[in-house]
């Protein structure tokens, strides 16, 4: 026998609008403490894959943004499409060489991890054994993935666990899953 649920009408949760969100300006998020993470983006092609990293760096309250090799840079339309005025917020530069930039970062005590998959891999959920404080995530070309130099050179190779059967996510989604992984081990 199915059971039947009944919720009392008081006990509905309502959906908030935006003004009821308590965002803060842009002005507090620039001046606020940032989470000890930077992006860094290797020949990202889609312009809209590049606006959903600055959008999503934007809610994980990410550092800053590397765009390098191909990657376009704000201002453009179709990525302020998908990054909703987020690349007025977080702090980003391009950069042409990415091997001199990892380079610089591990001089300035960040971990360098690739997202990607490969031979030797730390799987996403296992993160939380990480002792080091400051990352530096690189994601790459849609097609190609990162380059098999910044690969090399990476602290850390961290792989997203699938079980379908593409094995393979976009990577502004990939982004996401990634950098909340990453911003649990700050709250």
């Amino acid at each position: 026998m199915a059971r039947r649920f009944v919720i009392s009408s008081q006990l509905m949760n309502k959906k908030r609008k935006l003004w009821e969100l308590n965002r803060v300006s842009e002005e507090e998020f620039k001046a606020q403490i940032k989470n000890p993470l930077v992006i860094v983006l290797d020949d990202i092609r889609s312009l809209n894959n590049i606006g959903s990293f600055f959008r999503t760096a934007d809610a994980f309250n990410v550092s800053k943004i590397y765009l390098c090799g191909i990657t376009a840079c704000p201002p453009h339309k179709d990525i302020h499409k998908t990054a909703l005025g987020s690349t007025e917020t977080i702090e980003w530069e391009y950069r042409e060489n990415i091997i001199e930039l990892c380079s610089e970062l591990k001089s300035t005590g960040h971990t360098l991890c690739t997202i990607e998959q490969t031979e030797q891999t730390v799987f996403l959920q296992d993160i939380n054994q990480l002792s080091e404080e400051r990352f530096a995530l690189i994601f790459g070309n849609e097609v190609n993935g990162v380059k098999q130099e910044i690969v090399d050179i990476s602290n850390y190779v961290i792989e997203i666990p699938q079980f379908g059967t593409k094995h393979s996510l976009n990577v502004s989604v990939c982004a996401g899953i990634v950098l909340w992984e990453f911003c649990k081990k700050y709250i």
